[in-house]
């Protein structure tokens, strides 16, 4: 009896040693970079708990994000700019979302944009090219002012900044 439930531990610690090293391997692959063991746990274990979290039950059913209007894009712009090391973002297609109740006075954000690289120089021409080079994703905390709904500089992250191929 003993036998039949340590062969069933030995086949879940497998599963996760095997599970774990194609996640490395396919960040290596992808990235083309070591991988961030140390991140990609700490990813792992926070989307789990996240998962777990009975604070959490609203965030599991499904719902569509609520566009929001911000009256600082430009300085939420150059925020962007700073923390994800581009040359540029596009303020005009900046898509600011939130799940949150709009109702209340303070609110979570999601902010995506798209950003641009600096121009490639070749045989000493510039080329520079309309075509943004990355996807910046990013999330902050937002509250109501007397101008409207304003972000925190402070509390924005970047999520994500995904390369953009043509």
């Amino acid at each position: 009896m003993a036998n039949k439930y340590i062969r069933i531990i030995l086949i879940i610690i497998l599963f996760v040693v095997f599970f774990e090293v194609g996640l490395f391997s396919s960040y290596t692959i992808v990235t083309a970079e070591a991988p961030n063991v140390q991140g990609l746990i700490d990813m792992q274990i926070d989307k789990i708990t996240n998962f777990f979290n009975p604070e959490k039950v609203n965030d599991a059913l499904i719902k569509d994000p609520t566009p929001v209007t911000i009256s600082n894009k430009k300085d939420v712009a150059m925020q962007l700019e700073n923390l994800s090391k581009v040359d540029g973002v596009n303020v005009e297609s900046m898509n600011v979302t939130t799940r949150d109740d709009t109702g209340n006075e303070n609110i979570t954000v999601s902010i995506e944009a798209l950003g641009y690289a600096s121009p490639n120089s070749t045989s000493g021409q510039i080329v520079i090219s309309q075509d943004p080079s990355y996807k910046i994703i990013a999330a902050g905390d937002a509250t109501f002012k007397g101008s409207g709904l304003r972000v925190n500089l402070n509390s924005i992250t970047i999520t994500s900044v995904l390369k953009l191929y043509q």
